[in-house]
């Protein structure tokens, strides 16, 4: 009960930004309500007052007036539909917008326990009623609560006794709708939780298809999803089920009213104790005071739909970030690249570390390879440098500042970094080069593409820039993906560069390619390199050999070949291999 509350008060804050449209909405919504209840007093006041008069130019005057009512009704209807759809859908992108700037904003270590399809699915199908229950919501309470009370109380006036028999049902439809709606709300979560797992099967078998057909294992995917599909589909006929039970329910009982009042009400009528006017008037009240129970009812076959979606969706914006500024932290403007690793430890989590009281000192402008086996934290520790995690123990500064004190915005723009498997957007060619920097003038694009070696593909391509490289890049071979992550680096101009494995999957002459754009890239930078080809990394200032015990060696090419130790051993095996 306590959450049901504070989930509503957390709802409630979304209508803050949209409060004219709100009001608006809401006036409409009360005048309809008032002429609604209007309508049966005049058909009651039409058929005792004005009929037996005969007086057929008043009756035509007041058919007019009662016209001219119905239109403005409706044109207030037409306001409460559409505006009142409007706020909702305001609402509902604002939801949108918030949960996917706080996602954008998300480390690393949260997408890693996280599927890509879950985030996906909280993002869109779970806010798809939040604008439905968002519109009717506080609306259709309030107009519900004043048109059931004005039409109880009008009908005690026309006849007590005929207003108690239909009174008499309204705590069975009360028990009927809380009962559905604890059913519903259940049911609508195991929903959602179910049209998840079917994104995340769909994101997992579309951006893995060529490994699927690679393997032919199209059958086995298809037998997975169709287990999660069946699941959703059982869940949501099973609220459904539910939902057709209760409108089931609420209509005979308020059709059995409905029979009630006509036959008591007729026995009135003989009795003299019912004028025909009140009675039709009556049929008519009843009709006004049920349909709020209607309104109830299609409510709070929403609220757990709506709510349901709205409690995955603050349980995402709820998950804050584990990478954050600190109070006070600066914005480094331009950085030299001193970077000192000291004492620092590190784990993906609680149960083992993978780096262990780990001292390092680059110097500016200075090129460091990093090789050992895998597993044994080299990416780790570039990944540590741009605060992509954070350390569990000891520090990491950069030109004598701790990077923790630096905005995580201010640093990032600091460094650089070119990975193995290069992402690319589906876009053009030129859109892709441009992310190193957006906003580049054409004169930048193409010298930054001059500069990766990227000019021979360009004139190859029919549309040169403007050609669409397909969704992540698909269209491109590797050496290609991998100068256009080069052409942004030059876009970028960082002064530290961590390469990451940038050229283990190229072929030879592909790898010379990138190799001589690397070596252009890295002038003047402090540059960072993971490499597992040991003939990649023949001129780097200094090499340092990273083992699961941490650094194990430290030197130039020379000197690690002389002290015939790890690295010798390592450059012993791929030159006999080569």
């Amino acid at each position: 009960m306590k959450e049901g509350k504070h989930m509503l008060r957390r709802f409630m804050v979304y209508y803050s930004p949209h409060r004219r449209l709100f009001a608006i909405d809401f006036g409409c919504a009360v005048v309809v309500g008032i002429l609604e209840l209007g309508f049966p007093l005049a058909v009651q006041w039409f058929i005792d007052d004005l009929l037996p008069r005969g007086d057929w130019q008043t009756v035509t005057w007041v058919s007019i007036g009662l016209l001219a009512l119905y239109m403005l009704s409706t044109s207030l209807q037409y306001v409460v539909n559409y505006w009142g759809h409007k706020l909702g859908i305001n609402i509902e992108t604002d939801m949108r917008q918030q949960l996917f700037q706080h996602v954008q904003k998300q480390s690393f270590r949260f997408f890693d326990n996280t599927k890509t399809g879950h985030v996906m699915s909280r993002i869109t199908n779970d806010l798809f009623d939040i604008g439905e229950f968002a519109h009717h919501g506080p609306e259709d309470i309030f107009i519900a609560i004043m048109t059931f009370v004005g039409a109880f109380w009008i009908m005690l006036t026309i006849n007590v006794k005929l207003a108690l028999v239909a009174i008499f049902v309204v705590p069975f439809l009360i028990w009927l709708i809380t009962y559905c709606n604890i059913k519903m709300n259940k049911a609508w979560k195991e929903m959602y939780g179910n049209i998840a797992e079917v994104n995340a099967r769909v994101e997992d078998s579309v951006s893995g298809v060529r490994v699927v057909q690679s393997f032919t294992n199209e059958n086995y995917e298809i037998e997975r999803f169709t287990r999660d599909n069946k699941l959703f589909r059982r869940s949501k006929i099973r609220a459904y089920k539910v939902m057709s039970f209760s409108s089931s329910g609420i209509y005979m009982m308020t059709r059995l009213i409905v029979l009630a009042v006509l036959v008591y009400g007729a026995w009135l009528s003989f009795s003299g104790e019912l004028t025909y006017g009140e009675l039709v008037g009556f049929v008519l009240y009843i009709n006004v005071l049920f349909k709020p129970i209607d309104k109830i009812s299609a409510l709070l076959e929403m609220y757990p739909k709506g709510m349901a979606g709205f409690k995955r969706f603050t349980d995402l914006l709820d998950q804050h970030p584990d990478i954050h500024d600190r109070e006070g932290a600066v914005a480094v403007t331009s950085l030299k690249g001193d970077i000192r690793f000291d004492h620092v430890t590190f784990g993906y989590d609680e149960y083992k570390n993978v780096l262990q009281n780990v001292s390092l000192s680059i110097r500016p402008g200075e090129t460091v390879a990093f090789v050992g086996p895998s597993g044994a934290g080299k990416t780790t520790i570039c990944s540590l440098i741009p605060r992509f995690y954070d350390v569990s123990e000891g520090a990491i500064s950069i030109d004598g500042i701790d990077i923790r004190d630096m905005t995580k915005e201010s640093l990032r723009q600091q460094i650089g970094i070119v990975q193995q498997d290069v992402f690319l957007f589906t876009g053009t060619l030129r859109e892709n080069i441009a992310y190193g920097k957006l906003g580049a003038t054409e004169e930048e694009i193409v010298e930054a593409a001059r500069r990766a070696n990227l000019e021979s593909l360009i004139e190859s391509l029919p549309f040169g820039y403007e050609t669409q490289i397909g969704e992540r890049g698909l269209k491109l071979s590797g050496g290609q993906k991998q100068r256009i992550a080069l052409a942004r680096m030059f876009l970028k101009n960082p002064p530290i560069l961590i390469l990451d494995e940038a050229t283990s999957a190229l072929d030879t002459e592909t790898e010379s390619i990138i190799q001589a754009a690397i070596a252009e890239l890295s002038k003047g930078r402090t540059t960072l390199v993971i490499a597992h080809r040991l003939a990649t990394i023949r001129k780097a200032d200094r090499i340092v050999v990273v083992t699961e015990d941490g650094i194990a060696e430290d030197g130039t090419h020379e000197e690690l070949l002389q002290r015939n130790g790890i690295f010798a051993n390592l450059h012993r095996v791929q030159y006999e291999q080569s």
